[in-house]
């Protein structure tokens, strides 16, 4: 199948929501997990199989990227069809790019380690929390990309307040928008105020697109349409 079939990997067919979790296997791996969601035909795809292809082009291509933006990063990035529409490697994606965009930026970090250690926080944190815990992975990702470049932990200071007033921000500028949840919108948010943070608090600027417009409101079964700002305009769905 093609990427814009569908959100379930398997078949296409749309991924519905349990108020009651249940136990899932996983159909490309056959781990059992305890999940809110499957495809109305029940397919399971856990979150590990459903990243993992992504997750190894996301980093590869920070590594490589010269960039200082760190939205039209993530927009090319967004173009591999293992990014798929929606998805946890966006939780991910979005700390990646500001990784690279600030390093790039003039950010004193070493992005290898930096990258990896964003892969090994943003792989903890679950699909679907935007509506299950009220707290989008593409925000807590600008909490993690944060607390990397300030070398954040739970016993810090200054560190440790910017790292949370960071995802607070991120929070409320998507929350701000309404949903249901869209992944793109979300991490275009994130990140465009990541970067407006870093420039107030570090003196840091990476560059921003003028305008941000969307590419994949095709690929969004939910889309706002013209109730997004980065809706495209003239666009036809």
């Amino acid at each position: 199948m093609t990427r814009g079939e569908g959100a379930c990997l398997i078949c296409g067919q749309p991924i519905q929501y349990f108020e009651k979790a249940q136990e899932m296997e996983c159909v490309i791996c056959h781990q059992k997990f305890i999940s809110h969601a499957s495809c109305e035909e029940g397919h399971y795809v856990c979150d590990e199989c459903h990243a993992s292809k992504g997750v190894e082009i996301i980093l590869q291509g920070c590594l490589n990227s010269t960039s200082r933006n760190p939205v039209l990063m993530m927009q090319e990035l967004m173009e591999n069809p293992y990014i798929y529409m929606h998805g946890p490697e966006h939780h991910i994606l979005v700390g990646a790019a500001l990784l690279t965009a600030y390093h790039n930026s003039g950010g004193e970090i070493e992005i290898e380690k930096a990258l990896e250690e964003m892969k090994s926080r943003g792989s903890e944190y679950p699909g679907g929390s935007c509506g299950l815990w009220g707290c989008c992975g593409a925000a807590v990702s600008t909490g993690m990309f944060m607390s990397i470049i300030t070398k954040a932990t739970p016993l810090t200071g200054k560190s440790w307040r910017l790292s949370n007033q960071m995802t607070s921000r991120a929070l409320k500028a998507i929350a701000d928008l309404g949903g249901p949840r869209c992944c793109k919108r979300n991490s275009f948010t994130a990140a465009k105020e990541a970067a407006e943070f870093v420039k107030e608090n570090f003196q840091i600027e990476m560059e921003l697109p003028e305008k941000i417009e969307c590419e994949f409101s095709s690929e969004n079964q939910q889309c706002l349409k013209a109730h997004c700002p980065y809706f495209k305009v003239g666009r036809s769905l």
